[in-house]
């Protein structure tokens, strides 16, 4: 169950948008921590590194992004739900 939230999920993205990309590397970095509880500081420089060179891969046009329902079918395919 999700409360009651006074932004839209569709306003911090689009807010999010606008911070720099370490800002949000940190921010997802904190909700991984809050959600699943493990974080390994070694990892950090290493995620950030790996997030800014996807992101500048997708921006360029180098690489293209899956939209997320796609994702979110294939697992379900894959895990059978």
């Amino acid at each position: 169950m999700i409360p009651d939230m006074s932004l839209t999920i569709e306003q911090i993205v689009e807010e999010a948008q606008l911070w720099p990309e370490d800002v949000v590397a940190d921010l997802v970095d904190r909700l991984m921590l809050a959600k699943h509880g493990v974080h390994d500081p070694a990892l950090s420089p290493a995620w950030r590194t790996t997030a800014a060179r996807r992101v500048d891969e997708i921006r360029s046009g180098k690489v293209k992004g899956v939209p997320g329902e796609v994702v979110s079918a294939r697992v379900r395919e894959i895990v059978g739900r």
